[in-house]
């Protein structure tokens, strides 16, 4: 097996413990496919525009490929337009990274989905000064439904409202940032299903259930056990994932009363919660899927 080296671009400002695991688990995981992973930041490498292009800064050295576990999309288009194979690609992360995006591209693709509405573009000091726009919300959702901010991980920005007193309070504080307004789908209150794709294929999947709220993320107090998907909830995930163009990806799924129903993609799903839930390293099979993609093109 011939070596092969890689860079793992990660956001310098998050930091702690949980990032660091994994940072770890894709650099142990690169090494087993004989592929030295170097951990670069996105603070390093800043991109320059000129009359004459587009030019990332202090570039010294060029990796065979380049493993792009952020959203600094700006940059991951720099290093695609510098020649350097970028897994996601750039329009791949951005995608998944706006909710609106992603529901705009799936939608008329014969994917289910929540019925989803965009809110009104406003500014951060501007806010919203006036709420009718809700009005033609309450025509389409009946309360509670929930609201969305269109960027956001681990559930965090995912907000059930009951009432329009509520609705107005959140949107008020939330004014400014790009959000959705989506159907509440009772039937999967607490639960979703997870599947980790890699090149197409699903590698690994799981339930997540959480009895205390109508988010099921493993971070919002969750649990989590092994699940066997469908082939029809594989359809949908294999899809999406051809659509938004993904080398890997975690797509949730709901339950919905006609049957399951997209909720999100992730480019960069977080791979340690899946393994400790069902001992498959999905890491592993991305690895073993960049060196095929490299090696394919070389020849």
């Amino acid at each position: 097996m011939k070596k092969m080296n890689g860079w793992l671009i990660v956001n310098a400002f998050l930091r702690g413990d949980k990032f660091s695991q994994l940072n770890q688990w894709l650099t142990e995981s690169a090494a087993r496919q004989e592929i030295s992973l170097t951990l670069h930041t996105n603070q390093e490498f800043l991109v320059a525009y000129t009359g004459g292009g587009c030019e990332i800064l202090h570039l010294t050295e060029r990796p065979d490929f380049i493993l792009f576990w952020d959203k600094d999309v700006t940059l991951a288009k720099a290093f695609e337009k510098a020649g350097i194979p970028v897994f996601n690609s750039a329009d791949a992360i951005g995608a998944c990274d706006d909710k609106a995006m992603t529901h705009r591209l799936l939608s008329g693709c014969g994917i289910p989905m929540p019925k989803t509405i965009t809110a009104p573009m406003t500014f951060s000091g501007v806010g919203y000064g006036s709420f009718d726009f809700l009005d033609i919300v309450e025509r389409e959702f009946s309360y509670p439904f929930v609201i969305k901010e269109c960027f956001g991980s681990f559930g965090a920005q995912v907000y059930l409202v009951h009432d329009r007193r509520q609705a107005e309070q959140l949107l008020e504080k939330l004014s400014g940032k790009p959000l959705l307004f989506q159907e509440y789908i009772a039937k999967s209150a607490g639960r979703d299903i997870r599947i980790n794709m890699v090149g197409g294929e699903p590698v690994a999947a799981m339930l997540r259930v959480n009895d205390h709220d109508f988010r099921a993320n493993v971070t919002n107090g969750g649990s989590m056990q092994p699940y066997t998907p469908n082939e029809r909830q594989i359809g949908i995930a294999r899809e999406a994932c051809r659509i938004l163009k993904l080398d890997f990806a975690g797509v949730d799924l709901l339950f919905g009363d006609e049957g399951p129903l997209l909720c999100e993609v992730n480019s960069n799903a977080h791979v340690v919660n899946i393994y400790q839930c069902t001992g498959i390293n999905v890491a592993d099979r991305i690895m073993t899927y960049i060196r095929q993609r490299i090696e394919g093109n070389r020849r």
